[in-house]
């Protein structure tokens, strides 16, 4: 089983580090099999499951439901579950109770969540807790309405000094990882250099510790957009889409089920 440790070695011995999200059963077992590192129950599931337009609406309790399932599908991935809205903004102790239900609740090994400086308290008290934290600083979805929507964070001088000082606070509250999305990749190179836990990169370019993407958006199953960061390895959508229409003519002509497929 991938754990922390394992981590911060990678990061060491200047391995890369490999992350997927996934929602289920059947993709959880997949995602495992291939020998990816880690499993981010990403709230990225309100859009890419859900059919919602951001991740806001997202509870607990459909986290907690979906990292039960992806649980029960890994055997050497380590599971990392996302934090939604509202889960641990209200309060630290909001915070540490919400975060151990995912490892009490859903087995999860871990939980990410959104912010620097204003949830250093929280990652203190939930590393306390031995609760282990995933940080994330960058492009943080569930700020959109104060971003102003999905735009590329630290293009200033101000914005990236400003990114550089939250990387560090969440290092120093005893974050294990820092996921940094959406950013510069030289200003990614530079918070990588500077800490000594590893950075996941979604977007910040290729001198990360280790990247993750939406297993949606790579293996082409959510085309509602395409972020520029994201590379489609498959288009199962149109496999799939042709398999089903497949089945719809062979029932419609009476060609399924055949012989074959029935009992005498």
């Amino acid at each position: 089983m991938f754990t922390i440790h394992d981590f911060l070695k990678k990061k060491k011995d200047r391995k890369k580090i490999t992350m997927l999200t996934a929602y289920d059963y059947p993709f959880a077992r997949i995602v495992d099999e291939a020998g990816v590192d880690a499993i981010l129950v990403g709230d990225s599931l309100g859009m890419v499951v859900q059919g919602l337009e951001n991740t806001l609406p997202v509870t607990m309790d459909e986290m907690i439901y979906h990292t039960k399932m992806v649980t029960r599908a890994v055997k050497s991935a380590m599971v990392i579950g996302d934090m939604p809205f509202m889960s641990y903004q209200a309060s630290v102790e909001d915070a540490v109770r919400n975060a151990g239900r995912f490892l009490k609740e859903a087995g999860a090994a871990a939980v990410k969540m959104e912010g620097g400086s204003e949830i250093a308290e929280h990652i203190r008290a939930m590393t306390r807790s031995e609760i282990p934290v995933m940080a994330h600083i960058g492009l943080t979805p569930q700020s959109i309405h104060r971003m102003g929507g999905y735009k590329v964070q630290g293009k200033t001088e101000e914005a990236a000094k400003k990114l550089i000082k939250e990387a560090h606070v969440v290092e120093d509250a005893g974050a294990f990882s820092l996921l940094l999305e959406a950013i510069p990749q030289d200003l990614a190179k530079k918070i990588t250099k500077e800490l000594a836990i590893p950075t996941i990169g979604i977007g910040a370019g290729p001198y990360c510790d280790g990247q993750v993407l939406v297993l949606h958006d790579v293996i082409g199953l959510f085309e509602r957009f395409v972020p520029k960061f994201v590379k489609k390895y498959a288009n199962l959508k149109d496999d799939a889409l042709k398999a089903v229409k497949a089945y719809k003519q062979e029932v419609e002509k009476g060609k399924f089920p055949s012989q074959e497929q029935s009992f005498k």
